[in-house]
C-alpha cells in the first residue's frame, strides 16, 4: 500500500539509518508537506510532481508555477525554499538534537509546528506527526473520555500529547518499530478506514 510521499519500506529504513539529503532533496521534501496540506495524499504526490518537474527544467520560476498550482502562499514558499536550499540543508543537519531541528523546520516558509514534525519524519527524524487521527487514537489509547474535547488539530494539548506519546511507546516496546513508523502506518490505516474514527470519537 501506498504511504505519505515515500514507501512504507522506505520510511523504515530511513528511520533505521537515516539518509543525509542533499539540498536538492533537502527542499524537495519541504515542497511535498508544504503542498500536501489540505489535500489528500494522491492529489498532493500529482501537484509535487508536477511542481518538481518545472523546477528541475525551469528553475523555481513563481509565475509559472502560480499557472501549475495557484496558492501564492504556498508557491512562494517554495520557491523561498528551493532558492535558499544550500544554506536551508546546511543548518538543518548542523543542530545537534531533534528538537532544535524540530524548532528550526517549524520556522521555514508556511511549514508551523504540525508540518515541521510531518517534514522531520520525511527527513528521517524518529518523530510523529500529531494529526487529528493520532490525537484521537491516543484518546481512545488513554481510556479518557475527557481528553476527546482537548483534541485540536491547529494546537496540540499537552494532555493528548501525553496520551498519544504513552500509546506511540507501548506499541514501539509492543512491535520493536521505530515511532515514526507505526505513525506513518496509523495514519494509513485511519485514511483506508481500517481503523474506524467513529470508535475513536466515542
Amino acid at each position: 500500500m501506498d504511504s505519505d510521499a515515500q514507501s512504507f519500506d522506505e520510511i523504515k529504513e530511513n528511520l533505521s539509518r537515516r539518509h543525509v539529503c542533499t539540498p536538492d532533496e533537502f527542499a524537495d521534501n519541504c515542497a511535498y508537506v508544504i503542498l500536501a496540506g489540505g489535500f489528500s495524499q494522491k492529489t498532493a504526490k500529482k501537484i509535487h510532481a508536477k511542481i518538481m518537474a518545472h523546477i528541475a527544467e525551469n528553475g523555481a520560476d513563481f509565475d509559472a508555477m502560480m499557472g501549475l498550482f495557484a496558492n501564492k502562499n504556498k508557491i512562494n514558499a517554495i520557491c523561498k525554499i528551493w532558492t535558499g536550499r544550500a544554506d536551508l540543508c546546511r543548518a538543518y543537519y548542523e543542530l545537534e538534537t531533534t528538537d532544535a531541528r524540530l524548532a528550526y523546520l517549524a520556522k521555514l516558509p508556511h511549514i508551523g509546528k504540525i508540518t515541521a514534525n510531518h517534514l522531520a519524519r520525511n527527513l528521517g527524524e524518529d518523530v510523529v506527526k500529531y494529526d487529528i487521527w493520532i490525537q484521537r487514537l491516543g484518546v481512545l489509547f488513554a481510556g479518557n473520555a475527557a481528553l476527546s474535547a482537548k483534541i485540536d488539530n491547529g494546537n496540540l494539548d499537552a494532555d493528548v500529547r501525553r496520551a498519544c506519546d504513552d500509546m506511540f511507546a507501548s506499541l514501539c516496546v509492543a512491535t520493536g518499530l521505530p515511532r515514526g513508523y507505526i505513525d506513518v502506518v496509523l495514519w494509513k490505516a485511519c485514511q483506508q478506514k481500517l481503523i474506524s474514527m467513529d470508535a475513536c470519537l466515542q
